[in-house]
């Protein structure tokens, strides 16, 4: 077990997300969630939108000679109201799948991008309980 004045890893920086359409991916992550974009050079196969607390590196894969993967574990966009957001974002054409999801201690609410990323609004409710 680490501890935290030997711990490596400090935090995450950006996730990836494939994309093989840069401007529909851009308009969506932009756009439809309204997330800034600090980078866009498409002709590299690259563009970055910032969450907050990490940045999305969108990325068309297949330009960059790799295989295109589509997310299927949801990336979790944290929000103040999840019935809320979600009212939003039906309101700009996006499409989740069934109800809001109440855990016991958050609310989710699924959906995907335009490629098929598996994408999630989170609202945790209940204090977080870590280990000692």
């Amino acid at each position: 077990m680490s501890t935290a004045t030997d711990q490596l890893i400090t935090a995450v920086d950006f996730v990836g997300v494939h994309t093989r359409d840069f401007s529909r991916a851009g308009d969506f992550y932009g756009n439809t969630l309204g997330l800034r974009r600090s980078v866009w050079i498409p002709e590299r196969n690259y563009a970055e939108f910032e969450t907050g607390n990490l940045t999305l590196s969108l990325m068309n894969a297949e330009g960059m000679g790799l295989k295109h993967t589509a997310l299927r574990n949801p990336l979790a966009f944290r929000v103040d109201d999840v019935a809320a957001a979600r009212a939003t974002l039906e309101g700009r054409g996006v499409t989740f799948a069934g109800e809001i999801l109440d855990s016991g201690v958050c609310h989710m609410a699924f959906f995907e991008d335009p490629d098929g990323n598996s994408l999630m609004l989170h609202h945790r409710y209940a204090p977080r309980v870590t280990e000692p």
